[in-house]
């Protein structure tokens, strides 16, 4: 089969590979320079649809699988499927679960699935009333797309305030913080649960627990994730069984009901309280970054079938298993706020000689004579085993081999599931 990747981050690295390894012909567009070491690249807009249209059928694509969230927002999907070209994301109406907030709180109480009380805020104006209608400070999230930045987990009434000030004033994200949505604050564990999907029938992933904060210990400001890490524990039999049956089910009927059915990968954000009871804090309309990595390298058995059956309407329900997987991210310095570009990156052989180790590229460029740090999210290295705690080892081995100057790590990936160990 010819597959079209589309994108140029680490995630589409993932994807390319996976597609790759599971038999396909693999073209990636725009794709990057760690990217073109492994496959092939070809240049183009992702904002131009009829130009990616155009050259999915120069190549004879059977299947366009879409990576970013911002071309689904926009519609690339819709003009895909237009063109007969199976597409593997949601349209523009169904990605609007991730591409507004206010439409992802308004859609679950519609619906009744299970999320945290809300106050949406358009005016600088509401928001002392907003704000003192909460007994705890609340969680502060921009409506609009904010490359995983876009939520403040406030400690305090005064950091939320501020936090919702600069993004009401444009000063923060611009138009994506016009609006935002002021919700209670969830306490428990995080996952992320991916079900791809034909908009009827779901295949569920192995759930992942993503590290979204800078540093060791869930400290500093959020970034589009640190590292991550397949399977978390803490989904047993029975939350995935609640997970199902109140919130990726009813989401999917829902959409139906709406006229938006969801082709793609559903990407529900829960947090899993201390009854075991699963919550959804966000939806997401393609694969997260860096779950995914982990997911595909962990995979026990072929995904490119499931994705092509999805995008045909043919999927048919089930569950992929996999091996103890993780990733670990390399940042530039300065992430998540301006990174530096330009390092010289060193290490990448010796790092990829790990047993079971892979490589994927998120921001690099090559300069002709070696690799250098080019976005904020560099690399992600990941690592696989029988156990856990052996993925875990040979991720941070191998992530000891590479080096630039400034470069950041969390060093606790995984801790919590080891705690349960």
């Amino acid at each position: 089969m010819r597959v079209m990747v589309l994108g140029n981050g680490g995630r589409e690295h993932a994807l390319a590979w996976r597609m790759a390894h599971d038999g396909a012909q693999v073209v990636v567009a725009p794709g990057s320079d760690g990217i073109g070491r492994e496959h092939e690249c070809a240049a183009v807009d992702l904002r131009d649809h009829a130009a990616v249209v155009t050259l999915a059928r120069a190549r004879g694509i059977e299947l366009c699988v879409i990576g970013p969230e911002q071309p689904l927002v926009d519609g690339l999907a819709d003009a895909l499927r237009a063109a007969a070209i199976p597409c593997f994301g949601p349209g523009a109406a169904a990605a609007r679960l991730e591409g507004s907030k206010v439409d992802a709180k308004q859609f679950m109480a519609r619906h009744g699935i299970p999320t945290a009380r809300c106050v949406v805020v358009r005016e600088l104006g509401e928001l002392s009333a907003a704000l003192a209608s909460f007994e705890l400070p609340p969680v502060v999230k921009a409506d609009g797309l904010a490359a995983g930045k876009g939520v403040v987990v406030a400690q305090s009434f005064d950091e939320a305030e501020q936090a919702a000030r600069a993004c009401l004033s444009g000063a923060a994200f611009g138009a994506a913080g016009a609006q935002i949505v002021l919700e209670q604050r969830l306490v428990g564990e995080e996952v992320s649960l991916f079900a791809v999907t034909d908009g009827h029938e779901a295949v569920v992933l192995a759930p992942a627990q993503d590290h979204k904060r800078i540093g060791d210990g869930d400290t500093g400001p959020n970034t589009g994730g640190m590292g991550a890490y397949v399977p978390a524990p803490v989904f047993d039999a029975d939350v995935r069984a609640t997970a199902l049956s109140r919130i990726v089910e009813p989401t999917l009927a829902g959409l139906r009901q709406e006229g938006r059915a969801f082709v793609g990968v559903l990407f529900v954000g829960l947090m899993i309280d201390a009854q075991s009871q699963p919550w959804v804090i966000e939806y997401n309309c393609r694969f997260g970054d860096p779950e995914v990595q982990a997911l595909v390298w962990g995979a026990s058995e072929p995904l490119l079938p499931h994705l092509a059956a999805a995008a045909t309407g043919a999927l048919r329900p089930g569950v992929v298993a996999t091996r103890p997987a993780a990733t670990v991210v390399l940042a530039a310095a300065g992430y998540p706020g301006t990174p530096r570009a330009g390092d010289a990156i060193e290490g990448l052989q010796a790092a990829a000689a790990v047993p079971e180790t892979k490589l994927f590229h998120a921001g690099t460029r090559h300069d002709g004579h070696g690799f250098r740090t080019a976005g904020g999210r560099v690399l992600g290295v990941c690592a696989r085993g029988d156990t856990l705690p052996q993925a875990l080892a040979r991720a941070y081995e191998a992530a000891g081999c590479v080096h630039f100057d400034g470069m950041q790590l969390r060093r606790d990936v995984g801790a919590r599931a080891l705690a349960r160990s």
